[in-house]
């Protein structure tokens, strides 16, 4: 397994917001200066490795019965962790946040990374696959944010870019410009990201060994090329 690669893989190429159209609600809430962007991607990200961490260690002692309640569990206190750090040493962004802040418990993102990821692989791994994948989130809700502020308030992180005889649009701080402002990002990303589509046949696929079409596919194949 390439470390590397499970780190790399969430910041563009499945990145969870921009690709995986995960955690569209935070995104679009609090996305209206870059601040709260950044804030809210910290945050997930701590949660993401901390949890991924937890889960790789008990994975084998889980019951598969309750694993999903046990996730929550384990996430959830993690989130609180990080919602008494952020009203003790940040109460404006605590503030900012608010109840989206408390909805990280249940977040798509963390729990998918939760149940495909971390509670399958070793610690390492889910460590290095919550930090990508927390970045990756980051970095989207930090662009979406930055673009949101600039055109729709002239400021960003509070210092003001846009001269005065320019008026900003506020439309972009509204729900209606967080909306298009996605669309823009993601659209760009994926034109970035895009990729040749690869051939899928019987001989790359994994699970070829178990499966009960695999041995019929070079015969389908002279037959189509014989006609």
């Amino acid at each position: 397994m390439s470390y590397l690669k499970e780190f790399t893989k969430g910041i563009l190429k499945e990145n969870p917001n921009l690709v995986m159209l995960l955690g569209m609600c935070p995104t679009l809430a609090v996305t209206t200066m870059a601040e709260n962007g950044l804030g809210m991607g910290l945050a997930t990200t701590f949660v993401l490795v901390c949890s991924n961490l937890v889960i790789s260690l008990l994975k084998k002692i889980i019951p598969s019965q309750v694993r999903l309640p046990s996730f929550i569990v384990i996430i959830s206190g993690f989130v609180t962790l990080v919602g008494m750090l952020l009203q003790k040493y940040i109460p404006s962004l605590y503030d900012a946040l608010g109840l989206f802040l408390s909805l990280i418990t249940v977040n798509c993102i963390i729990l998918g990374r939760a149940e495909m990821f971390a509670c399958k692989n070793k610690v390492i791994p889910s460590i290095l696959d919550g930090l990508g994948m927390g970045i990756g989130f980051t970095l989207s809700l930090l662009t979406v944010g930055s673009f949101r502020e600039i055109l729709g308030s002239g400021t960003w992180f509070g210092i003001q870019l846009l001269p005065d005889f320019i008026q900003p649009m506020t439309i972009f701080i509204l729900p209606a410009g967080g909306f298009f402002s996605l669309g823009i990002i993601i659209a760009i990303v994926g034109k970035i990201s895009k990729q040749k589509p690869k051939d899928i046949t019987c001989s790359s696929c994994p699970n070829r060994e178990s499966c009960r079409f695999a041995e019929s596919e070079p015969v389908e194949s002279a037959a189509v090329s014989e006609k």
